[in-house]
């Protein structure tokens, strides 16, 4: 993705601010998303994480090297795992399907109020170095932080869609059975064929249109 971002012909101030504000924007998707898994996990009773110290503001603490390069160069990517012990769960259920969605659901909330900061800088009529960096810095929050979503969305193992889901089924089913052999297989060729990019491009435009309606509404 950034290398197609780069193929634009813009100064060279302006391209060092889209590459920083990108990869920032990365950082902290990534990092929100995991620390949302682990403080969910830590609230419902596990301190895994809390023990291996993830539950941190701390980047480096959460970001896999191959999976930020992934992110940064093809779009998609992810952080390192929380490390969970269901075990120590009160409600096993309900609290497996909180952890599992939580990562999503911060990342779609970061993406809902960056939103409107992203039109209030494209509204102002500065042009000076900062306020380039903030307008690529809130756009790419909204970007990024709905590819994050969407992708963990799918009902793929490992992903967190399939752990969400995989919370109300029986035990030894096939559908579970199936993704835990396939799922990696499963992921790669729908990546590999476009399929997920079709994916991507109608759930985002449904999710940009809904937030861009309501906040709309509001401005």
């Amino acid at each position: 993705m950034l290398y197609y971002l780069l193929q634009y012909k813009i100064p060279a101030y302006e391209m060092l601010m889209l590459v920083l504000a990108y990869f920032l924007a990365i950082i902290f998707a990534l990092m929100m998303h995991e620390l949302a898994h682990g403080y969910v996990a830590y609230k419902c009773g596990d301190k895994t994480a809390k023990d291996e110290g993830r539950i941190s503001l701390n980047p480096f603490k959460h970001l896999d090297l191959i999976g930020s390069l992934s992110f940064l160069f093809i779009g998609f990517g992810w952080a390192k795992p929380v490390p969970i012990n269901p075990l120590n769960f009160r409600n096993y259920k309900k609290s497996m399907a909180l952890v599992s969605i939580a990562g999503v659901g911060v990342n779609l909330i970061i993406a809902f109020f960056a939103v409107p900061l992203y039109k209030l800088c494209i509204m102002l009529p500065l042009n000076n170095m900062l306020y380039i960096f903030l307008m690529y810095l809130t756009m790419f929050l909204v970007v990024i932080n709905i590819s994050l979503a969407i992708f963990n969305l799918l009902p793929i193992y490992p992903l967190d869609g399939f752990n969400f889901i995989n919370t109300f089924l029986k035990y030894n089913n096939k559908f579970s059975n199936f993704m835990y052999k396939y799922g990696s297989i499963v992921l790669l060729v729908l990546i590999i064929s476009g399929a997920f990019g079709l994916i991507f491009n109608y759930v985002a435009e449904g999710l940009l249109y809904v937030f861009m309606m309501f906040w709309g509404l509001i401005f």
